[in-house]
């Protein structure tokens, strides 16, 4: 089993959904960022990475600070996957990468060779924002070869015909975003998160996993309750660059996965 569909199958089996937390590679400084992720992968189901990009159109302005912040620090796309390899050495956790396409486009001798690159490092799937599973005909298959999983975004726009198209090219899990908008901290769940994970589990048996806007325990408890994974970044990352506890709401949130009819 891989480590993805192990990590879900696991709080699926524990009656929650999984907690997938996200750190910007390298955020704030490259020895903090390993220390904070070796403590959230001690209650994470799934760690995603994002890779720091000059353009990330579906982010807010916390994990877009946060990319500026780490590029003007020389955290590159190779460093990012050192970043990884590490983390692989010390945790047999699922690692993901969530990166837009054109640094993979940019990359050294092609999509390929990021891929190869990415999974020689450690990671078990690849986040992808901004690349349509109908712009993605090289890629899938090359992932695919080594056993990478792909995980593309579906949203409460999409139609019947486009979650179906969507969720065949994901593996691991998919990622259906609470809003029409970018990433951050937001106070409740968008009413339309329940029938957007109802309308995909009825054209995938893949987990889907819900991110954009759940920043804390409060937020992340309704999600849990109709998910199978619940994903936080921003509020993660602004709690880092505040000062605050993060691996406190890290614990607080991990705790809040758990399903309403598991709570004693």
């Amino acid at each position: 089993m891989r480590r993805i569909e192990r990590a879900f199958a696991t709080a699926r089996a524990e009656g929650r959904a999984a907690f997938v937390p996200f750190l910007t590679a390298g955020f704030p400084d490259e020895g903090a960022f390993v220390e904070y992720a070796r403590e959230l992968l001690e209650v994470a189901d799934v760690l995603e990475v994002g890779l720091p990009y000059s353009d990330p159109l579906g982010d807010g302005p916390t994990i877009q600070r946060a990319s500026e912040q780490v590029l003007a620090q020389g955290v590159t796309t190779r460093k990012t996957f050192e970043l990884i390899a590490k983390l692989r050495e010390e945790s047999d956790k699922a690692i993901v990468l969530m990166t837009y396409y054109n640094p993979i486009y940019c990359y050294r001798d092609g999509e390929a060779a990021f891929l190869r690159d990415l999974k020689a490092a450690g990671a078990d799937g690849v986040i992808l924002p901004d690349l349509i599973p109908d712009e993605a005909d090289t890629l899938i298959p090359a992932a695919r070869e080594i056993d990478l999983d792909t995980v593309f975004l579906v949203a409460p726009t999409s139609t019947t015909a486009r979650l179906e198209k969507v969720t065949a090219a994901c593996r691991g899990f998919v990622y259906a975003v609470s809003v029409t908008g970018v990433t951050g901290a937001r106070t409740a769940l968008s009413q339309e998160v329940p029938d957007l994970v109802r309308r995909v589990k009825a054209v995938s048996e893949l987990p889907v996993a819900v991110g954009f806007g759940v920043a804390d325990a409060d937020t992340a408890r309704p999600v849990a309750a109709v998910a199978d994974g619940v994903v936080v970044g921003s509020g993660l990352i602004s709690a880092i660059a505040e000062g605050r506890d993060a691996g406190t709401l890290a614990r607080e949130i991990a705790s809040a996965c758990r399903k309403a009819e598991t709570v004693s």
